[in-house]
């Protein structure tokens, strides 16, 4: 299998360059409150977020599925937290967004889409065709670190959600862990899946959780910033997505 780990390792190579990247150039990825026309043509957001989940919802699971692993218990666990996450991402969190009329623009959609196929295929070929999973210590400590993480994320993505239900201009959020960081969301989303890396215990899922923080750390250091700047009494103690630290 020697060439699925150099692609695997050339894809965290590429994640690695990539958040180097986006931490010095200050890229802003123009959707959500950063929305802006100047990234072409858009769509609605809550379809550009269906669609920019959706490849990792499916390809996945079907993958282990089809793949020649038995489907034993820890295989159905790891499934069931995979689609767990990823079917209130692709169908709910879309459902629930009070962002009538915010648009996304395409290109961030197709660049998602190429996102979650590539991580969907890393995890879930190598669970299907060479890990050897079996329940263990790790099993334990990896599901409390990925339900944390996961009600750390929701309970976030709900606060921010009835914010805009309450009233249509953005907001300071507060209470919860929105107390340290801005985005709690964002925390929430990493630690649940260096959790599921944890249990999988393999180096595709590891590179999955890597990513996750490659993305969502500039992405969260953009909203601190943001915030900041919208808000002239937005609590100066407050980091923007590791408490205590930055």
């Amino acid at each position: 299998m020697g060439w699925f780990y150099n692609l695997l390792f050339l894809w965290i190579f590429i994640g690695l360059c990539t958040f180097i990247y986006l931490i010095f150039s200050k890229t802003i990825a123009p959707y959500g409150r950063h929305s802006n026309s100047k990234w072409g043509i858009t769509i609605d957001n809550r379809w550009g977020w269906f669609w920019m989940e959706l490849p990792a919802l499916v390809l996945m699971p079907v993958i282990v599925l089809i793949s020649p692993v038995q489907k034993n218990e820890i295989i159905i666990l790891i499934l069931s937290l995979w689609i767990l996450h990823y079917f209130y991402r692709t169908i709910l969190f879309p459902i629930k967004l009070k962002t009538k009329g915010k648009k996304m623009p395409v290109v961030i959609v197709i660049s998602a889409f190429i996102f979650n196929l590539f991580n969907g295929f890393f995890v879930g070929y190598e669970i299907g065709n060479i890990s050897q999973l079996d329940f263990g210590i790790n099993t334990l400590i990896g599901l409390i670190i990925f339900f944390t993480g996961m009600y750390i994320n929701r309970s976030s993505d709900n606060k921010l959600i009835s914010l805009r239900k309450e009233n249509k201009e953005y907001q300071i959020p507060q209470g919860g862990m929105f107390k340290y960081i801005s985005c709690p969301n964002h925390f929430g989303e990493i630690i649940e899946w260096f959790g599921f890396a944890i249990i999988v215990f393999n180096l595709g899922a590891l590179s999955f959780a890597f990513w996750t923080a490659f993305n969502l750390i500039p992405r969260a250091m953009n909203h601190h910033n943001w915030y900041k700047k919208s808000f002239v009494e937005y609590p100066k103690d407050r980091k923007a997505v590791i408490p205590f630290l930055f």
